[in-house]
């Protein structure tokens, strides 16, 4: 495996040489390790804790893996799991607090800021895709269905205290109240799902439930008739007994969400990448981070999938482990999500970084 990163190494070396000959880009914004970089007292030394926050979306993938991560004889590391939503755990990784974030969007512009401003630098990791599913109640028999001008028209700010009715969406559909269940403000769910539906990224109506915890939404969802609400595929998957998951119409017809949706590209706009961030301020020496991060990008595979996500291809590994090897900084993105992307134009995307 060292034998074959080396080798990969070397081959993107040579696709970022041509790069930096013809210009820095955007899309890797601070690719060069800061220089006043954070030295707080609570980030990893010396292997001890590793503290991790971030995505309640992506903190099942994490969890199973800490599970799995073998600790030393001496018992001696911890790995300390937490989530707050995306943005709630970029605020906590730009300010140096953490040392990994788990992230359902890719970082913003304006986090990336911060974390200049504080001297901390972000290794970005892909490790799955998601079917961003809604679901409704199981005694739900009247939608099926629903299409992405109606999930516009539901969320969409001007619908806040107006569209209150299952009938006001589609006229064939019950003249029932409809309650919304939603993402909180600080999740990166949010951030995709009004971007991807309504237009524009934070863009929402706001009388509805919210939360940054996936669980309660389903548990508020499963106890209402009456509930339409949105959430991570995983969710979905462990409670598929208690829950209805709707078809998405894109106008090119309705699709469920599902592993092999998402692989055709057909699961479109709401399937979107997963990502971890490592502070490679804690990677020297390649220490108990640097150990930990490589444990999970190899055992990603089968953690993915084995919570209700869709894995990488072999190759998407694979670059991260050359990313995670050359301790490459920086992000693909322009410090916003990138509506509609496949699995296809993600690796290209990592491949070229």
């Amino acid at each position: 495996m060292e034998a074959k990163i080396k080798q990969l190494a070397l081959a993107l070396g040579m696709v970022t040489l041509v790069s930096s000959c013809a210009g820095s880009s955007t899309s890797s914004t601070e690719s060069q390790q800061p220089s006043n970089a954070i030295e707080a007292s609570n980030i990893t030394k010396a292997g001890t804790k590793i503290r991790i926050d971030g995505s309640s979306t992506v903190y099942p993938i994490t969890q199973a893996i800490a599970k799995e991560f073998p600790k030393d004889s001496n018992d001696k590391l911890q790995v300390e799991l937490k989530f707050s939503g995306t943005t709630g755990g970029f605020e906590k990784f730009c300010a140096g607090e953490t040392d990994i974030n788990n992230a359902s969007r890719p970082i913003l512009l304006s986090e990336m800021e911060t974390c200049k401003k504080n001297g901390v630098g972000y290794i970005e990791l892909p490790i799955a895709f998601d079917a961003l599913t809604v679901a409704v109640h199981p005694q739900n028999n009247w939608a099926k269905d629903i299409t992405v001008a109606e999930l516009k028209k539901i969320w969409e700010p001007a619908a806040e205290g107006k569209i209150t009715k299952w009938n006001q969406i589609r006229s064939s559909w019950p003249d029932r109240p409809i309650n919304l269940y939603g993402a909180g403000k600080k999740s990166g769910t949010f951030d995709y799902f009004t971007e991807a539906i309504v237009g524009k990224a934070r863009s929402s109506r706001n009388d509805y439930t919210a939360s940054e915890d996936d669980e309660v939404l389903v548990e508020e969802i499963r106890k209402d008739p009456n509930a339409l609400g949105y959430f991570g595929y995983a969710y979905y998957e462990k409670h598929q007994d208690k829950l209805k998951a709707l078809s998405i119409d894109n106008g090119k017809g309705a699709v469920l969400p599902s592993r092999q949706a998402v692989e055709k590209a057909q699961y479109q706009p709401l399937s979107r990448p997963l990502f971890i961030y490592i502070n490679p301020q804690s990677l020297p020496n390649r220490g108990a981070l640097y150990t930990f991060t490589d444990f999970y990008i190899k055992n990603a595979p089968q953690a993915v999938s084995s919570v209700g996500y869709i894995p990488l291809p072999d190759d998407g590994y694979q670059i991260n482990f050359v990313h995670l090897y050359k301790g490459k900084v920086g992000t693909v993105f322009d410090g916003k999500a990138e509506m509609n992307l496949t699995i296809g134009e993600l690796l290209r995307k990592e491949a070229k970084f």
